[in-house]
Formats: structure tokens, C-alpha cells, sequence
């Protein structure tokens, strides 16, 4: 995601918005969000349920903790031993933070007999996961202790993983177009010929040849390459990583898609097939958005901080340029708030320092109302992101901005109406 600004660290731009705080008190790698920060984060949950949904993912809930034996048993424990948090002793049994949410999801599916009629099954959840990264590494939103991530298992079907990995790899693309990040190519992450990977070498290639078919369509749709990755798979399965890079160039998974014949073995998962007898289902990595804290990161330094109208933290500032006019300013904020909006009215300081402050923080649309708004009944509204200019009465700049919300688009559509380029 090459911006050209390869100075901006979104750690700089959280000083000017508010987005998270850390604090000593609390521990590295372990930020707290704010109420801007909020915003974005949940309009980035609320992207993802409704990408989960449209393909027939269904939500599930599950818990943080688990006992040491999950982890035991899914091979988590022994490939991440190192990076997991140490175990607490409860009773007799030892429960530790997971480090992943598929064991649990395993869970769920093994909690009912299956039919392959009922296949396949989409597990949905927006999870937290937990890693023990040293103090040294932790930075910002990038690199955390917590990770909250688009999270999906799918259970297949052996004939329907080809149409699920595609479908799963449609859904991140898709996602990526609507946040505006430019995906630099998708990565085929393979294994290679060290003895670090579960399963047998015929899994492995049969597992490889799937994703590569699965991939094809997709990146001819969107226009992208595949790039094969030896060395870059999970543990327990090749998987398709959605690359993008950075305001610096350096290259980033921000969404993946990948196979896992592990698990299902680990945790003795089947399904009655047609022919009565019990089958091993496939299991499906797949997330959309990807994690909360990497991709707000990515939104941060792509954008410099104007982040879309509809991802906006803020999405109007009323200006009233005098005590007269605060009235009328409180009431236009709360008629947007109304509407599921996010205003907010500044009447503290000079017009100039708090226009200033407004563009410091990267609200979205500036409304100015002084005695000739007051008089002809409109507002005058500074667009910074596009520089447009125009004034506007109350009623018609409600409908524009919630058609750009409801829309997910970048900036508000002014309709062709005449407007002035320029600045407040």
C-alpha cells in the first residue's frame, strides 16, 4: 500500500487523533482504545460481520482461556510454545490464553454429529488471541500482545474446499477494495523441504494444487498476481496471504485464506457421508478484514489519518462562529447523531484555531455557521479531504452524508452542486 508518505508512522498520527493510549500500568503490547478509536474499530467489526454473512458464515462465541491440554492436542502448544503466556494453575487443571481461536471452533463443530448434507459449516467470530511478543518488539497497533481478528472456520467437504478457498479469498479481496487498501499481489505460501509441517508431502501437494486452482478466477477478477511463497505456510497447511505494503515498502499479510488437514486429525472431527460411513471433513482458515490492530494501523498510514467519510472518527465539526450560533450548531449535530452519525460542536477558542484543530484531528466535514447561514438558513460546509466548499441546508447535508455512510464511500457525493474549491 505504497502512499508515498514513507515518513508517516501511524504511533505519529495517533498523537493528532486520539485513536489508542498506552500505558505502563497496563503493559506493552496491550493499547487501549479510545472512543475515536472505537469508531473505527467497530465500523471495521461491523464490515466483517456483513462480508461473514453474505457468504452463510454463521457467529459463535467462545472463550479466551482454555486448558493447556486444547493446546496439547491441536499442536498449538508445541510449534508456539515460546510465544504463548505462561500457564495459570486453576484446581487441578493448568488454562492459559489462546493463542489461536481454531481449537475452540473445533470444539463447536464436534459438539453435534454431522451430516455431509449439512455441509459446509461457517464459523464466525471476532476473537481475541494472545501473544507473548518481548517488550523489545511490541509497537503501536502493529505489533501487540492481544490480537482481535475477522475470524472464520470453515468444515467442508473434500469436493468443496476448491469453491470455499475461493470464496474465502473473494471476501478478503473484496474487503481490501472497500477499505481502499491496494493489494500488492496474493501470496501462495507453501512448505518447503524442512521437516517443520504436520501431515504427510501427497496432503501437502494435493492441499497446494487446491489453493492454486481455487485462486485463479479470483485473481483474474481483481487483476492480481499469485506469488508462490516456499517456507511461508502455516504448520498445518499452505494457505493464500493477501500482501499489501506498507508507507515504507515493507510487505505485510493482511488477510489469508488456509488449508488445515491437521486439525480435523488432531481433534478426530467427521461427518456421516451418503454412503453412510463417517469422513474426515477439511478445515478452512479464512478471515475478511483481518485483525483490528494491524489493518486500523495500515487505514492510519495509508490514508495519513483522513480515513474515509464512513470510517471517519469524526465525521462533522460545527463551527458556530459566535455564541448566537451555538444553537443552531448543537442542533445540527444532534439531528446527524439522530441518524446514526458522528458529529461534534467546537465553540472554544478563535474560528481560526479551532478550523486548525479540526484539521489536526482529520474530521471529516467542517460546517461553519455564522450570521448569513443563520439568516438564508444553511450551513457553510468545507469538504478537506476533496477541498470543496459549499453551502447547504440542514435537511439535504443529512441525506448526503447518510447515503455516503450507508454506501461506505470515501467522501461525500455533493450532487453536482455548484461548490467553490477551496479551504476554510
Amino acid at each position: 500500500m505504497v502512499t508515498g508518505h514513507r515518513d508517516i508512522d501511524h504511533r505519529d498520527i495517533n498523537r493528532d487523533m486520539g485513536i489508542f493510549a498506552t500505558d505502563p500500568l497496563a503493559g506493552s503490547g496491550l493499547p487501549l482504545w479510545l472512543p475515536a478509536g472505537a469508531v473505527v474499530r467497530e465500523e471495521l467489526q461491523k464490515l466483517a460481520k456483513e462480508l461473514a454473512a453474505e457468504d452463510g458464515c454463521v457467529g459463535v462465541f467462545s472463550p479466551v482461556l482454555g486448558k493447556r491440554a486444547l493446546y496439547e492436542r491441536s499442536g498449538h502448544l508445541a510449534k508456539f510454545d515460546q510465544d504463548m503466556f505462561p500457564a495459570m494453575r486453576l484446581g487441578d487443571d493448568e488454562v492459559v490464553l489462546r493463542p489461536a481461536n481454531c481449537p475452540h471452533h473445533a470444539l463447536i463443530y464436534a459438539s453435534a454429529q454431522r451430516s455431509y448434507r449439512e455441509l459446509p459449516l461457517r464459523f464466525n467470530e471476532m476473537g481475541s488471541m494472545f501473544r507473548a511478543e518481548r517488550s523489545g518488539v511490541v509497537s503501536g497497533l502493529s505489533r501487540v500482545r492481544q490480537i482481535t481478528l475477522d475470524d472464520t472456520h470453515v468444515f467442508c467437504r473434500p469436493d468443496q474446499v476448491e469453491r470455499e478457498a475461493a470464496l474465502g479469498l473473494r471476501a478478503a479481496l473484496r474487503a481490501q477494495r472497500i477499505l481502499g487498501l491496494p493489494v500488492d499481489h496474493v501470496r501462495l505460501s507453501m512448505r518447503d523441504d524442512s521437516g517443520a509441517w504436520l501431515g504427510s508431502t501427497a496432503q501437502w501437494e494435493h492441499a497446494q494444487r487446491g489453493l492454486r486452482a481455487a485462486s485463479r478466477s479470483v485473481l483474474e477478477e481483481f487483476g492480481l498476481d499469485l506469488v508462490e511463497g516456499p517456507g511461508e505456510a502455516a504448520f498445518y497447511g499452505p494457505k493464500l496471504d493477501v500482501q499489501v505494503r506498507d508507507a515504507r515498502g515493507h510487505e505485510e499479510t493482511i488477510a489469508t485464506v488456509q488449508l488445515d488437514f491437521n486439525q480435523p486429525e488432531r481433534f478426530d472431527l467427521g461427518y456421516i457421508g451418503a454412503d453412510g460411513a463417517s469422513h474426515r471433513p477439511v478445515m478452512i482458515h479464512r478471515g475478511a478484514v483481518g485483525s483490528m490492530e494491524r489493518v486500523t494501523a495500515a487505514l492510519l498510514e495509508h490514508y495519513a489519518g483522513r480515513l474515509p467519510f464512513w470510517l471517519a472518527p469524526v465525521q462533522l465539526t460545527a463551527l458556530p462562529v459566535g455564541a448566537e450560533q451555538d444553537d443552531a450548531a448543537r442542533a445540527l449535530v444532534d439531528e446527524i447523531r439522530r441518524h446514526g452519525l458522528r458529529g461534534r460542536v467546537d465553540h472554544t477558542g478563535s474560528l481560526g484555531a479551532r478550523i486548525r484543530n479540526a484539521r489536526k484531528s482529520r474530521d471529516h466535514l467542517l460546517a461553519t455557521i455564522g450570521p448569513a447561514e443563520m439568516a438564508d438558513g444553511t450551513v457553510q460546509i468545507t469538504d478537506v479531504a476533496s477541498g470543496v466548499r459549499v453551502p447547504m441546508e440542514s435537511e439535504r447535508l443529512v441525506a448526503l452524508m447518510r447515503r455516503a455512510h450507508r454506501e461506505r464511500r470515501s467522501t461525500v457525493a455533493w450532487d453536482g452542486r455548484a461548490a467553490e474549491q477551496g479551504t476554510a
